[in-house]
């Protein structure tokens, strides 16, 4: 990794960003306002009412504010019925297409609490901290993106930046209907940055693992437990060895990890079960390791088809490939912490073994961070919480690196070519 980079907060810069501490109260609210909505992946009213929301919200930058469209998804029911899922559509906002420096900003609206979910409301904890659905992941953070892109139309060279805003209504179920817009918008864009929470003490992810997918159809024959328990082929049973053999698989390969999440099927005790369907998720540090797992996974299935009168289908993917700490991505966080160097932010980061859109971005050949939301923690259970001061700081900080990225003194176009070095 390259040395910090010197830089100084131009007096211009110096007047944007202390304006950002007067919009302290409106984050605030707004941001206890939408964690109400709840939007979980599932819930499509919810999600619908949100995305409006946020169309208001974005529709004071310049450019246009658009619903985009997402390709449909497969989902396989307890039943083992493969259906397919229309998901909510994304907010796409696109301002200045024709700038020399392109950049792509994400985030996503859904949250991880289903509709019936009994966490529903923010509740104060401190003074400077509120926990509440989807607060810190990440309703927050798109508030910091907005904010960010509104003190940027205030700098004198934000015509040398166009940018593309998407958020996404499916990243809490992997991003199945919006990965090809995503990749979409990386591969025509100079750099990323996405708006997933930071740690509490504003720790961000480096190196991400990659991740998969996976539901496994297993079909056997019913019969009656008692009369015919001969003539039955237990779904459950094979099922049963399958996960015994991929947990087996675990620690095996460095970094690479298979969590048996989920298994349906079966019915009353006195019935030989005719259905199983586990559902696994595996993640990996390289991307070579992906052959690796499926010939693993592979070579299981092909046990469990052995069996007399039981049969087996895989379904699903890799959704994510992993995002290694490239010199591209490494020149990217240079500048974050150049950035939060001059706002007197002590930027830190580790490898994380969680995913995000940055994967996506990534994949595309676009360099990105992909921890610029607010400070916070316990993500994804009801102990969810923000830090308030975070959301001006935070602020602060993609305000200073969307200025520096105009002026130039960021190189966009630096770090896109050194992602692109070694893909063709």
């Amino acid at each position: 990794m390259s040395e910090t980079i010197k830089l100084d907060i131009s007096t211009a810069e110096k007047v944007i960003l202390a304006a950002l501490v007067d919009r302290k109260s409106t984050m605030v609210d707004t941001m206890l306002a939408w964690s109400k909505v709840n939007s979980g992946s599932r819930n499509r009213a919810g999600l619908d009412k949100m995305r409006a929301l946020l169309n208001d919200y974005f529709s004071v930058l310049p450019g246009e504010v658009s619903e985009a469209g997402l390709e449909a998804g497969e989902y396989v029911t307890p039943q083992g019925v493969k259906e397919i899922i229309d998901y909510a559509p994304a907010m796409l906002l696109t301002v200045r297409p024709e700038a020399p420096i392109q950049l792509v900003l994400t985030g996503h609206y859904d949250t991880v609490f289903p509709e019936n979910s009994h966490f529903q409301t923010p509740v104060a904890i401190d003074e400077d901290t509120y926990n509440g659905p989807g607060l810190a992941d990440m309703k927050g953070g798109i508030i910091v993106m907005a904010e960010a892109l509104k003190a940027l139309e205030q700098s004198e060279h934000a015509a040398n930046i166009g940018y593309n805003v998407l958020l996404s209504p499916d990243e809490e179920i992997g991003s199945p209907g919006s990965a090809p817009l995503l990749a979409q918008l990386g591969k025509k864009s100079d750099v990323g940055l996405t708006y997933e929470p930071a740690l509490a003490d504003g720790s961000m992810a480096g190196a991400r693992k990659g991740s998969g997918n996976f539901a496994l159809i297993i079909r056997g024959r019913a019969a009656h437990a008692g009369r015919e328990h001969h003539i039955g082929r237990n779904a459950i049973a094979a099922m049963a060895e399958f996960v015994v053999e991929l947990d087996r698989l675990n620690g095996q390969k460095e970094g690479v990890t298979f969590n048996i999440a989920k298994i349906d099927g079966g019915g009353a005790p006195n019935i030989v079960p005719e259905l199983a369907i586990g559902r696994f998720n595996v993640r990996m540090l390289e991307t070579e390791d992906m052959s690796w797992i499926e010939a693993k996974i592979d070579a299981l299935i092909a046990t469990v088809n052995a069996k007399d009168g039981i049969s087996a289908e895989l379904t699903g993917g890799f959704t994510r490939p992993p995002k290694p700490m490239a010199p591209a991505n490494a020149m990217v966080f240079d500048w974050v912490k150049s950035a939060g160097g001059l706002l007197g932010q002590n930027i830190r980061w580790a490898p994380s073994g969680g995913v995000c859109e940055g994967n996506n971005l990534w994949a595309s050949g676009c360099p990105n961070v992909d921890t610029l939301g607010v400070r916070g923690g316990e993500i994804h259970s009801d102990r969810e919480f923000v830090k308030l001061s975070s959301l001006v700081e935070r602020t602060q900080l993609s305000a200073l690196i969307l200025m520096k990225l105009a002026s130039g003194e960021f190189d966009a176009k630096a770090a896109k070519a050194l992602a692109m070095q070694g893909r063709h």
